[in-house]
């Protein structure tokens, strides 16, 4: 924990900081951000995000024929936007009204690992397959990637290993399409990894190694153990280009569907997006991708757990991935598994710095109680961490930043990113439903 000085004196700089530290829900509006004409350059551009679209499309044979649940996209892996009309109605008539329309972008339902971060995990994991398979002299770009799945592929993967550190869904999309390729698949998970998880990577062939401490800990020992292994390739949530571009490919899919049902985005139609948020590698992702296509346009928010807010902390206080929860007396202690860590990513954090709109905090029983609420009245599950961004209309709406930006909300559209929940076995979504419609009781 940071000594007393130090925390007086940066709760001096920003006040917030000491709601932050007695878990309350806040809303904080990133005083950072900037317009499109002040951005700093990165070392990611909208090129490379293009050329990742590029590397799924390559591999697109070879998921249609390695999964067969994804022959009827082609091989492409997406999720449905809808339109949550219910929800909306039930939003309302508990808080502040939203103004605009309310979709659901529904990650949850992402073929074979139903989370977002099939985006990022699976792309790294293809693009380090795919460096390994050309350096040796068994593939050309131009090759059908079918053959991914030869025996030919598979044997040349089992001599390599790939690891990551993981409190859940990152680690199952890793396992899975590691294993799928024929690579020896690690994982290292944290407490905080449900046991379901757990099980089911290891129904996968894969390695399941188990920390009693946090993420931090488990990404920290797997990061140690792999590269230790000259035959072995980490990949670190806390540092990774890959992983960031794949999740900016979830931008242009976006684009896509908002551009096929024809909502505008532009000054007079403003587009507001809520993304769950954890090391802060999948929301920095998305929303770097959908600032590369709509510049001042979007306005992206993050999402955390008042228990957990690790972004959050790292961005109000400015120290970056220099800081985590414990330093100011937070235990990390959540609900939201996927949600449950300490500290920021260096990468990810640095970029958000310039192109987050803002962060809110929400309490863990408020998860259970949306995902019952959405269960009732548009019969989608999430689970709970996926939920988080449900109440982002309204935590805005609070706030000054439609009238500070001269922002017409009543032309605005409104995406909650939902990022996991469709693998949740069917007792666990009982388990969570009834805490919620229990929460509604009491």
């Amino acid at each position: 924990m940071y000594p007393k000085n130090k925390i007086d004196s940066l709760i001096k700089e920003s006040p917030i900081l000491k709601e932050i530290m007695d878990l309350k829900p806040v809303v904080w509006l990133n005083p950072n951000k900037k317009l499109k004409v002040e951005m700093p350059t990165f070392s990611i551009k909208k090129g490379d995000m293009e050329a990742a679209a590029q590397l799924w499309e390559r591999f697109a044979p070879f998921f249609v024929k390695a999964f067969p649940e994804t022959a009827e996209t082609n091989g492409f892996l997406e999720s449905p936007l809808k339109e949550i009309h219910n929800m909306k109605e039930l939003l309302n008539q508990e808080s502040t009204k939203i103004q605009g329309r309310l979709f659901l972008k529904c990650d949850n339902a992402l073929p074979i690992a139903g989370s977002i971060k099939a985006r990022g995990g699976f792309f790294e994991v293809l693009h380090y397959a795919e460096e390994l398979a050309i350096n040796a002299g068994i593939l050309s770009r131009g090759d059908d990637y079918g053959i991914f799945t030869s025996d030919k592929f598979k044997q040349f993967f089992s001599k390599y290993k790939i690891g990551v550190g993981s409190t859940g869904n990152l680690g199952l999309s890793i396992g899975i399409i590691s294993a799928q390729l024929g690579f020896q698949a690690i994982v290292y998970v944290s407490a905080d990894a449900k046991t379901w998880k757990k099980d089911l990577l290891r129904s996968k062939g894969v390695k399941v190694v188990e920390f009693t401490g946090d993420f931090s800990e488990a990404i920290l020992a797997g990061r140690q153990k792999t590269n230790a292994d000259p035959m072995a390739y980490f990949v670190d949530d806390e540092n990774s280009n890959e992983l960031f571009l794949g999740y900016t490919v979830g931008a242009l899919r976006l684009a896509k569907q908002l551009e096929e049902a024809n909502i505008r985005v532009d000054a007079d139609n403003p587009l507001f997006v809520y993304s769950p948020c954890g090391v802060g590698g999948s929301p920095g992702g998305t929303a770097f991708g959908l600032k590369q296509i709509y510049g001042d346009h979007v306005h992206c928010f993050y999402v955390e757990p008042t228990h957990s807010p690790a972004v959050l902390t790292g961005l109000v206080t400015g120290e970056m991935s220099n800081i985590s929860v414990h330093d100011i007396g937070i235990d990390n202690k959540t609900e939201a598994d996927g949600l449950a860590v300490g500290r920021p990513s260096n990468f990810a954090t640095n970029i958000s710095n310039h192109i987050v709109s803002g962060i809110y905090t929400i309490e863990d029983n408020r998860l259970f109680t949306l995902l019952a609420q959405l269960m009732d009245s548009e019969k989608i599950f999430l689970e709970p961490s996926a939920t988080a961004g449900l109440i982002g209309p309204q935590m805005v709406a609070q706030t000054d930043y439609a009238a500070k930006h001269k922002i017409n909300m009543e032309n605005a559209t409104h995406i909650v990113w939902a990022t996991g929940g469709d693998l949740v076995p069917k007792e666990e979504r009982k388990l969570f439903y009834d805490r919620g419609t229990d929460n509604l009781i009491n």
